[in-house]
C-alpha cells in the first residue's frame, strides 16, 4: 500500500486570531482564504473562485493545507486513489488544478518535488485553523465578539457534502475531522451560553444548538435542563426529559442520567433537598431502567393524499400495497393500515405521527394528475426531528396507471427499506460498540460488510455474532453472518473454502430456524447451497425468497448470479434487471451488472456483454473477480486494449491472480470455460 498517511486529528499551525497560517511576521496580508467548515470554498483577494468539480481536488487541498509537514506522494496516492491506472499522473493533474486556485504570479504556494508535496501557508486564511487555534489558546480568554465570530465560521459540517468512494483512508480521516470540529463547535457554544447570563433566552438558544451537535451527550442535556430550571421553565423541562428519555430508550441507552440531572436541576433551582423525594426519584429511575429493552426500527406509512378527486381509491390502494410489501420484508415493525388510516385527517406532521404511533419513521406521499400523466411523490421522515431522510417522485401515463402503479409501489418499498437500513447503519456507527443492542450491532455489521474488505468482513462477523448472542431469534443477523462466511469462501479465504462454506450453511440454517418467513433467511440458504454445489436446491431457496417478498432485491440478484453461470441465462438477465430496478443504488450494483454481463456472454451477445462488464468494473466495490469477468469478456469480444487495462487492475488488486482462481470461485459450463481459457492466454493471466 505504500507509506501510510496520518488519520488522527489535524495538526494546528501557528496562526493569529483570524486563522492565518504559518506567519510570525508582525503584519500579514491575507490574499487567499479557504473555507472548510461547510461547503468547500476558496477566495482570492475577497473574490470567490470557481472550484473544480473534482471531489479529489477539494479533498487533496483540504488534506494538504491541514498537514503538519510535507506529505509523500505515495502517501497521497494511498489516501485518495484505490487502484487507479496512473495514481501519480492523477495526483499531478489534481495539483495543477490546486495551483490555479491558490498560486499567484511570483508566488507559487504549491511546493512539490519528486517525493514530497506541501503548501506554503503564508498569507492563507483557513476558517478551520482559526477556530482550532483559538480554542487551543483557551476560550476563557476570548471575548464575546471573538466567540461570535468563531461560531459564525461553522457554516456547516467539515467539508460538507464531500465523500469519496473507494478511498477508505481519506474517509477515515474525514470522519475524524468532522468529529473534532463538532466538538470544537460545541465548546464555543458552551462558552457563549456561559457569557449570556444576562440574556437567558440567548443562552438557551446556544445550548439547544449544542444539543443538535451532541444528541446523545448526557452533559449537553444536563446543561440545558439546568438552564431551563434556572429560568423557571419547569413544564418545558419536563417535556424535554420525556422526549430525550424516549430518544435514549430508542437507542438502548439508559435515561437514568437525564432523570437524575433534571431532579438535581429542580432541587438546585428551588432549594428543595428532601431526602424522601430524592429517594422516590431514584426508585422511579431504577424501575424505568429495568423495563428498558432493545429496539427495532418502526415505520408508519400514512394514506397517500389524492390531490384530484377521482384518484382517492388509487392513492389508498398504493398506500395499502406499500404497507403490505414492507411487512413481507420482515425487516421493520410496520404499523397496520387501520392505525395509519385512522389518523388520515388528524395530522401529516412526522413528529406528531411519531408521538401518536410511537414509530421511528413516517412515510407520506401524494398522487396528482399532471395533464395526461399521474405523478406519485413520497417522503420518508425521521419522527424524532422531522428530518427528511429520502424523497422521490414517479410518473406514469394515466391510461397505464393501474398496471404500472404496482411497479412504482415495488420501487418505493425497496427504497424505503434501503434508506431506513442506511440511516440505521449510520446511527449505529456513532455509538460505542459495547452499548449496541442486537438491532444496532446488526446494522453496524452491515456497514462493515458492505465495505468489501477482508478486515471489514471480520469486523462484520463480530457484530453479527454479538447481535445473535443478544437476540438468538434475530433471523437477519444470522443471514448477515452467513453472508460473511460466503464472502470468505468466495473472495477472501479461498484456501478455506470448504470450512467457510459449511459455516455459511450453518448460519443460514439458524436464520431459517429463527424465522422461516424471512426472505433473507432463504436468500442466505440459497447462497450457501450454491457454495456446496447444489444448484437446483439453491435456485429453489432463492425462488422461495422472492416469492415471500417480490420486493427483495438481493433475492432477485442472487437468482441472476446462479442462473448466469450454469442455469438459464435469459432468466438471469431478467432477474438482475428486476434487482437493479428495485435497488438502483445498491452496494452490490457491481455484482448485478457482472452477472448480467456473463449471462449475455453465454448467449453469444459479446458486444452487449462487454459493455455491461465495463459497467460492472467501474462500479464502487468491484473486486478482482469482477475485473476478471470484464477482462475475459472484453478479450473474447476482440477489445484487447480495454481487456489489458482490466488485467492490469486485477494484478494491482491480486498480483498472483490467474484463470485458475477464477474457475475455483465460479461454476462455468465447458463451452464458456474454453472461451475463457483462450482469452486468459491472450491477456496474460493463464
Amino acid at each position: 500500500m505504500g507509506t501510510s498517511v496520518e488519520t488522527s486529528n489535524f495538526a494546528v499551525q501557528p496562526t493569529d486570531r483570524r486563522g492565518r497560517l504559518g506567519s510570525d511576521r508582525a503584519a500579514v496580508t491575507t490574499s487567499v482564504s479557504v473555507r472548510l467548515l461547510g461547503p468547500f470554498g476558496v477566495a482570492r483577494s475577497g473574490v470567490a473562485q470557481a472550484v473544480p468539480p473534482s471531489r479529489k481536488v477539494r479533498a487533496l487541498l483540504a488534506y494538504l493545507i491541514l498537514a503538519p509537514r510535507p506529505v509523500q506522494r505515495s502517501a497521497l496516492c494511498e489516501l485518495l486513489w484505490d487502484v487507479p491506472d496512473d495514481p501519480r499522473g492523477e495526483l499531478r493533474w489534481c495539483l495543477s488544478k490546486i495551483r490555479k486556485l491558490i498560486d499567484e504570479p511570483g508566488h507559487a504556494r504549491v511546493r512539490a518535488d519528486r517525493e514530497f508535496v506541501s503548501i506554503d501557508r503564508a498569507e492563507i486564511s483557513v476558517d478551520a485553523c482559526g477556530v482550532a487555534n483559538t480554542v487551543e489558546a483557551g476560550l476563557a480568554r476570548a471575548g464575546p465578539d471573538i466567540l461570535q465570530d468563531l461560531a459564525g465560521r461553522f457554516a456547516g459540517e467539515f467539508l460538507e457534502g464531500l465523500t469519496l468512494d473507494r478511498s477508505p483512508v481519506f474517509e477515515t480521516w474525514l470522519v475524524s475531522q468532522r468529529h473534532v470540529f463538532r466538538a470544537l463547535h460545541a465548546q464555543v457554544l458552551v462558552r457563549l451560553a456561559a457569557l449570556s447570563s444576562s440574556d437567558p433566552e440567548r443562552g438557551l438558544a446556544y445550548l439547544r444548538q449544542r444539543l443538535d451537535l451532541q444528541r446523545y451527550d448526557e452533559t449537553a442535556h444536563s446543561d440545558l435542563l439546568a438552564a431551563l430550571a434556572r429560568c423557571g421553565r419547569i413544564e418545558e423541562g419536563e417535556a424535554h426529559v420525556a422526549a430525550a428519555g424516549r430518544l435514549f430508550n430508542s437507542e438502548g441507552l439508559s435515561r437514568a442520567p437525564l432523570d437524575r440531572a433534571w431532579a438535581q436541576a429542580k432541587r438546585a433551582a428551588t432549594g428543595a433537598c428532601a431526602t424522601r423525594i430524592a429517594a422516590e426519584v431514584e426508585r422511579a429511575i431504577d424501575a424505568r431502567v429495568g423495563a428498558s429493552g432493545g429496539r427495532r426500527a418502526s415505520i408508519a406509512v400514512m394514506p397517500f393524499l389524492a390531490l384530484s378527486g377521482p384518484d382517492g381509491n388509487l392513492a389508498d390502494g398504493l398506500s395499502h400495497d406499500i404497507i403490505s410489501g414492507l411487512a413481507r420484508l420482515r425487516n421493520l415493525f410496520v404499523i397496520a393500515r387501520g392505525s395509519t388510516f385512522a389518523l388520515r385527517d388528524q395530522t401529516s406532521n412526522p413528529q406528531e405521527i411519531g408521538q401518536a404511533l410511537n414509530v421511528d419513521y413516517a412515510a407520506t406521499g401524494s398522487v396528482v394528475r399532471n395533464g395526461n400523466r399521474l405523478v406519485v411523490t413520497v417522503d420518508l421522515c425521521a419522527t424524532d426531528n422531522g428530518r427528511v431522510v429520502w424523497a422521490d417522485a414517479y410518473e406514469t401515463p394515466i391510461a397505464d396507471a393501474f398496471t404500472i402503479l404496482g411497479g412504482i409501489a415495488a420501487r418505493i418499498i425497496s427504497s424505503l427499506d434501503a434508506e431506513i437500513e442506511a440511516a440505521e447503519r449510520n446511527r449505529a456507527i456513532l455509538k460505542p460498540p459495547n452499548s449496541l443492542d442486537a438491532w444496532e450491532a446488526h446494522h453496524l455489521g452491515l456497514w462493515h460488510m458492505y465495505r468489501f474488505t477482508g478486515l471489514d468482513n471480520e469486523e462484520a462477523q463480530r457484530c453479527f455474532k454479538r447481535a445473535v448472542t443478544l437476540d438468538p431469534t434475530f433471523s437477519r443477523a444470522y443471514a448477515g453472518l452467513s453472508f460473511t462466511h460466503w464472502q470468505n469462501a468466495f473472495l477472501f479465504k479461498s484456501a478455506e473454502r470448504l470450512v467457510e462454506t459449511e459455516r455459511a450453511f450453518d448460519a443460514a440454517g439458524r436464520s431459517l430456524l429463527a424465522d422461516h418467513r424471512d426472505p433473507a433467511a432463504h436468500w442466505a440458504m440459497g447462497r450457501a447451497l450454491w457454495l456446496r454445489g447444489e444448484e437446483a436446491a439453491s435456485v429453489s431457496a432463492l425462488n422461495e425468497a422472492v416469492a415471500l417478498s417480490p420486493n427483495f432485491a438481493m433475492g432477485h440478484y442472487t437468482l441472476g448470479f446462479v442462473q448466469a453461470q450454469t442455469g438459464d441465462p435469459q432468466a438471469a438477465i431478467e432477474a438482475t434487471d428486476v434487482a437493479r430496478q428495485l435497488s438502483p443504488f445498491d452496494p452490490m450494483l457491481y455484482a448485478m451488472c457482472a452477472a448480467r454481463a456473463f449471462a449475455l456472454f453465454r448467449l453469444d451477445r459479446c458486444e452487449e456483454a462487454a459493455e455491461w462488464a465495463l459497467k460492472a468494473a467501474e462500479k464502487p466495490n468491484a473486486h478482482a473477480h469482477v475485473h476478471a469477468i470484464a477482462a475475459l469478456i472484453l478479450a473474447a469480444a476482440g477489445r484487447l486494449e480495454e481487456s489489458f487495462r482490466e488485467a492490469g487492475m486485477i494484478r494491482k488488486l491480486r498480483p498472483t491472480y490467474s484463470i485458475d482462481d477464477f474457475f475455483s470461485s465460479f461454476r462455468i459450463l465447458s463451452d464458456q470455460e474454453r472461451a475463457c481459457r483462450i482469452a486468459a492466454k491472450q491477456i496474460g493471466i493463464a
